[in-house]
Protein backbone atom coordinates (compact mmCIF):
# COMPACT_ATOMS: atom_id res chain seq x y z
CA UNK A 1 0.00 0.00 0.00
CA UNK A 2 1.40 3.44 -0.95
CA UNK A 3 2.18 5.91 1.82
CA UNK A 4 -0.80 8.10 0.95
CA UNK A 5 -3.22 5.22 0.31
CA UNK A 6 -5.46 4.41 3.28
CA UNK A 7 -7.40 1.21 3.93
CA UNK A 8 -11.00 1.44 2.72
CA UNK A 9 -13.44 3.35 4.90
CA UNK A 10 -10.88 5.83 6.26
CA UNK A 11 -10.29 9.51 5.48
CA UNK A 12 -7.20 11.52 6.35
CA UNK A 13 -8.11 14.95 7.73
CA UNK A 14 -6.21 17.95 9.01
CA UNK A 15 -7.01 19.30 12.46
CA UNK A 16 -7.69 23.03 12.16
CA UNK A 17 -6.57 23.62 15.71
CA UNK A 18 -3.37 21.56 15.91
CA UNK A 19 -2.30 21.29 12.27
CA UNK A 20 -1.86 17.52 12.77
CA UNK A 21 -3.44 14.89 10.57
CA UNK A 22 -5.99 12.50 12.04
CA UNK A 23 -7.96 9.62 10.56
CA UNK A 24 -11.75 9.35 10.41
CA UNK A 25 -13.73 6.12 10.12
CA UNK A 26 -16.38 7.19 7.59
CA UNK A 27 -18.88 4.66 8.94
CA UNK A 28 -18.75 5.29 12.67
CA UNK A 29 -17.31 8.84 12.63
CA UNK A 30 -14.73 7.73 15.19
CA UNK A 31 -11.36 9.41 14.79
CA UNK A 32 -7.84 8.52 15.80
CA UNK A 33 -4.39 10.04 15.54
CA UNK A 34 -2.67 6.78 14.52
CA UNK A 35 -2.68 5.79 10.85
CA UNK A 36 -5.09 2.85 10.39
CA UNK A 37 -3.68 -0.42 9.09
CA UNK A 38 -6.92 -2.27 8.29
CA UNK A 39 -10.22 -1.33 6.62
CA UNK A 40 -12.81 0.56 8.66
CA UNK A 41 -15.74 -1.46 9.89
CA UNK A 42 -19.31 -0.21 9.47
CA UNK A 43 -21.33 0.49 12.60
CA UNK A 44 -22.22 -2.68 14.46
CA UNK A 45 -25.80 -1.47 15.08
CA UNK A 46 -28.18 -4.35 14.60
CA UNK A 47 -31.50 -2.91 15.71
CA UNK A 48 -33.45 -3.42 18.91
CA UNK A 49 -33.84 0.26 19.79
CA UNK A 50 -34.58 3.62 18.26
CA UNK A 51 -32.96 4.45 14.93
CA UNK A 52 -32.40 8.03 16.11
CA UNK A 53 -32.33 10.04 19.30
CA UNK A 54 -32.13 13.73 20.05
CA UNK A 55 -29.81 14.99 22.75
CA UNK A 56 -28.27 18.08 24.23
CA UNK A 57 -24.80 18.00 25.70
CA UNK A 58 -22.38 20.09 27.70
CA UNK A 59 -18.74 19.54 26.68
CA UNK A 60 -15.60 20.28 28.70
CA UNK A 61 -12.41 20.06 26.60
CA UNK A 62 -8.70 19.70 27.44
CA UNK A 63 -5.53 20.74 25.59
CA UNK A 64 -5.26 17.36 23.84
CA UNK A 65 -8.89 17.20 22.78
CA UNK A 66 -9.47 16.43 19.13
CA UNK A 67 -10.00 20.17 18.63
CA UNK A 68 -8.46 22.01 21.63
CA UNK A 69 -10.26 25.33 21.15
CA UNK A 70 -13.84 26.47 21.42
CA UNK A 71 -16.15 29.41 20.87
CA UNK A 72 -15.41 30.39 24.50
CA UNK A 73 -11.63 29.99 24.48
CA UNK A 74 -9.15 30.24 21.64
CA UNK A 75 -6.90 27.81 23.49
CA UNK A 76 -8.12 25.26 26.03
CA UNK A 77 -6.19 25.56 29.28
CA UNK A 78 -6.90 22.23 30.99
CA UNK A 79 -3.80 20.07 30.62
CA UNK A 80 -4.03 16.34 30.13
CA UNK A 81 -2.53 15.81 33.62
CA UNK A 82 -5.16 17.84 35.47
CA UNK A 83 -7.90 17.17 32.95
CA UNK A 84 -9.56 14.15 34.49
CA UNK A 85 -9.96 15.63 37.96
CA UNK A 86 -10.89 19.11 36.71
CA UNK A 87 -13.36 18.00 34.05
CA UNK A 88 -14.99 15.50 36.34
CA UNK A 89 -15.22 18.15 39.05
CA UNK A 90 -16.94 20.57 36.65
CA UNK A 91 -19.22 18.00 34.98
CA UNK A 92 -20.28 16.60 38.36
CA UNK A 93 -20.90 20.15 39.61
CA UNK A 94 -23.04 20.88 36.53
CA UNK A 95 -24.95 17.60 37.00
CA UNK A 96 -25.65 18.50 40.64
CA UNK A 97 -26.92 21.97 39.67
CA UNK A 98 -29.24 20.47 37.04
CA UNK A 99 -30.60 17.63 39.18
CA UNK A 100 -31.15 19.92 42.18
CA UNK A 101 -33.01 22.46 40.05
CA UNK A 102 -30.48 25.26 40.71
CA UNK A 103 -29.93 25.66 36.96
CA UNK A 104 -31.35 24.27 33.75
CA UNK A 105 -29.30 22.15 31.39
CA UNK A 106 -29.68 24.78 28.64
CA UNK A 107 -28.49 27.61 30.93
CA UNK A 108 -25.31 25.75 31.90
CA UNK A 109 -24.61 24.58 28.33
CA UNK A 110 -25.06 28.12 27.04
CA UNK A 111 -22.61 29.46 29.60
CA UNK A 112 -20.00 26.69 29.97
CA UNK A 113 -20.03 24.19 27.08
CA UNK A 114 -16.97 24.16 24.79
CA UNK A 115 -19.12 23.02 21.85
CA UNK A 116 -20.72 25.45 19.40
CA UNK A 117 -24.05 23.74 20.21
CA UNK A 118 -23.90 25.82 23.42
CA UNK A 119 -25.61 28.62 21.48
CA UNK A 120 -28.63 26.30 21.20
CA UNK A 121 -28.53 25.30 24.86
CA UNK A 122 -26.45 22.26 23.91
CA UNK A 123 -29.04 20.89 21.46
CA UNK A 124 -27.43 18.59 18.87
CA UNK A 125 -30.64 17.85 17.00
CA UNK A 126 -31.63 14.31 16.02
CA UNK A 127 -28.91 11.84 15.05
CA UNK A 128 -28.67 8.17 14.20
CA UNK A 129 -26.20 5.38 14.79
CA UNK A 130 -22.71 6.09 13.51
CA UNK A 131 -23.04 9.89 13.64
CA UNK A 132 -21.22 10.45 16.94
CA UNK A 133 -18.08 9.09 18.60
CA UNK A 134 -18.77 5.60 19.93
CA UNK A 135 -18.75 6.34 23.72
CA UNK A 136 -21.09 9.29 23.15
CA UNK A 137 -23.41 7.26 20.94
CA UNK A 138 -23.57 4.37 23.40
CA UNK A 139 -24.43 6.69 26.29
CA UNK A 140 -26.98 8.68 24.28
CA UNK A 141 -28.87 5.63 23.03
CA UNK A 142 -28.84 4.06 26.51
CA UNK A 143 -30.61 7.06 28.07
CA UNK A 144 -34.37 7.37 28.41
CA UNK A 145 -36.01 10.61 27.24
CA UNK A 146 -35.41 13.24 29.94
CA UNK A 147 -32.54 11.28 31.52
CA UNK A 148 -29.13 12.83 32.23
CA UNK A 149 -25.91 10.85 31.73
CA UNK A 150 -22.98 10.49 34.02
CA UNK A 151 -19.83 12.14 32.57
CA UNK A 152 -18.86 10.50 29.25
CA UNK A 153 -15.29 10.77 27.96
CA UNK A 154 -14.52 10.91 24.22
CA UNK A 155 -11.66 12.21 22.07
CA UNK A 156 -13.40 15.60 22.21
CA UNK A 157 -13.44 15.86 26.03
CA UNK A 158 -15.97 15.05 28.75
CA UNK A 159 -19.70 15.38 28.08
CA UNK A 160 -22.88 15.42 30.10
CA UNK A 161 -25.71 14.26 27.84
CA UNK A 162 -29.42 14.96 28.19
CA UNK A 163 -31.68 12.88 25.97
CA UNK A 164 -34.53 15.07 24.77
CA UNK A 165 -36.32 12.81 22.24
Amino acid sequence: MADDELPSGWEKRLSRSTGQHYYLNVYTKESQWERPDKPAEPSSYSGGGPEQVQCSHLLVKHEQSRRPSSWREEQILFTKSNFRESCLFFTNSYREQITSGKASFAELALKYSDCSSAKRGGDLGPFGHGAMQKPFEQAAFALKVGELSEPVQTDSGVHIILRTA
